[in-house]
């Protein structure tokens, strides 16, 4: 177990660097700068300005300087927030996110999981196609038109919930709503296909024949096994959800994390966007081995470093 979590770690800090690279120089070919939007900015300013912040030196010194700040974890100065640091950015916003994330994290696997679970008990009955016509709906419709539909239905008509912004409880039940909308609908489908599959195995027979109930079976026997392509899904979703959705955000006039990028996109604000960006990806990256380690955890016929069932 430590090798294989000593030799992941080897792996995630390559991808790591191989992520800052390509960023840093994705953002030096992107044409213009931070200050282009500024017209009327005189040439003398326009030259502090870009030497204050490293910009007029060679490429090669600007990626040397931004990899020894990273190694730091000081991810440089916002360009367009004059009194704010990209780490002062992430601070504030990822908070935010974090609390929404997680809100949504558990709407998902408790919805999706008991849509899953009645779906495959009552195969081809009406609950199986109930839950499947909300997973396809849940697929089907983007989050930004559920959070819409959910602004105008539960916000406006009936006045239950806050239209927008951030401070309650209740101002986090709606985007977590609609940020909850798809991977709910993936993780019933994949409790229900894994359900079934398992259904039909020889030792759930030999449990009903032994006088089992159907709950203990459910539960003991079925559940733990069905859910372990949940599991895998559960790394990546939570990376994406954690880190907060970018239109959700923005919708919703959320301050986190993701609504700071997009508005760094639009200004130009090239530290903000790389620092943002290899935040993600250090999130990414953990919340993957962490998956991988649950899985082996979950089951014991999964040899870690191995990579293959049943030795």
């Amino acid at each position: 177990m430590v090798k294989y979590i000593g030799r992941r770690l080897l792996y995630i800090l390559l991808s790591l660097w191989l992520i800052i690279t390509a960023t840093f120089f994705l953002m030096r070919l992107a044409p213009g700068n931070p200050f282009t939007s500024e017209k009327q900015l005189p040439p003398e300013i326009k030259a502090n300005l870009l030497a204050h912040y490293g910009l007029d030196q060679p490429w090669y010194a600007q990626y040397g300087d931004y990899l020894l700040k990273v190694l730091q974890w000081d991810f440089g100065p916002s360009f367009k927030y004059k009194s704010q640091t990209v780490n002062d950015l992430i601070n504030t916003g990822f908070p935010v996110s974090l609390v929404l994330g997680l809100e949504a994290i558990f709407l998902a696997l408790a919805v999706g999981v008991i849509l899953g679970v009645i779906a495959a008990l009552k195969h081809n009955r009406w609950q199986d196609y109930t839950a499947m016509i909300i997973a396809v709906a849940g697929i089907s419709v983007p989050s930004f038109i559920m959070a819409t539909v959910l602004q105008y239905v539960l916000a406006i008509k009936f006045g239950i919930f806050p239209v927008a912004r951030w401070g309650t409880f209740m101002h986090t039940v709606l985007p977590a709503i609609a940020l909850a909308s798809t991977p709910t609908a993936f993780i019933a489908r994949l409790t229900r296909s894994s359900m079934l599959e398992v259904l039909s195995n020889d030792y759930i027979k030999t449990a009903k024949a032994k006088g089992l109930s159907e709950f203990m079976i459910t539960i003991k026997h079925t559940l733990r096994n069905a859910l372990l392509p949940v599991v895998s899904y559960m790394g990546p979703l939570s990376a994406g959800v954690i880190t907060g959705s970018f239109v959700i955000e923005r919708i919703f006039g959320i301050p986190g994390l993701g609504s700071h990028f997009v508005v760094s996109i639009g200004n130009r604000d090239y530290t903000v966007i790389m620092g943002v960006t290899v935040f993600y990806s250090i999130i990414l990256l953990f919340s993957v081995l962490l998956v991988d380690i649950l899985y082996g955890l979950i089951d014991p016929r999964i040899k870690l470093g191995r990579g293959k069932k049943g030795a």
